[in-house]
């Protein structure tokens, strides 16, 4: 069974607790889709101000919505379109403090005002994509995005 845990150390330590929750979600379990969706849920509980957390996976060459907590969603996203796109398509994270500003934004949820999004690699291929948005411009720091990072390279050990 899963404990909320209190998160009340430094943004940093914070997010290494975080980290650890996820390895023990996931340690025993072989299911993507499990994986995915108890990452999503945990990301959906540790972070605030956010509206919407999930994941896409690349099928075809493009990017299906996978697990997410949030809105109803964009369910395919063409490689180099949107935030998602792009950083699936340039294998990088793709940090956005005014999602209005970002050329070919993809509004899914009119109340998003910032974005970030982490592809997730196995085998030196784009897999899928971690996407977090908020309604808050500028939502997302350096921080967030190392330990997102790290939060992925975890999850993709699993998927």
């Amino acid at each position: 069974m899963f404990n909320v845990e209190t998160y009340s150390g430094s943004r940093e330590k914070n997010y290494d607790l975080v980290i650890k929750q996820l390895k023990a979600l996931i340690e025993d379990e072989k299911n993507s889709i499990a994986n995915l969706s108890n990452a999503s849920a945990l990301l959906n509980q540790f972070l605030d101000r956010i509206n919407w957390v999930g994941f896409y996976l690349m099928e075809d060459g493009e990017l299906v919505l996978g697990p997410f907590q949030g809105l109803p969603a964009c369910v395919r996203i063409k490689l180099g379109k949107g935030v998602c796109g792009t950083a699936a398509s340039k294998r990088e994270t793709v940090r956005v403090e005014d999602v209005h500003a970002f050329p070919g934004h993809i509004a899914c949820d009119a109340a998003s005002q910032s974005e970030i999004v982490v592809p997730i690699l196995k085998n030196g291929n784009v897999i899928g994509v971690l996407d977090i948005d908020s309604p808050e411009k500028n939502r997302f720091d350096e921080l967030d995005q190392q330990k997102l990072e790290e939060f992925v390279e975890v999850l993709a050990q699993s998927i």
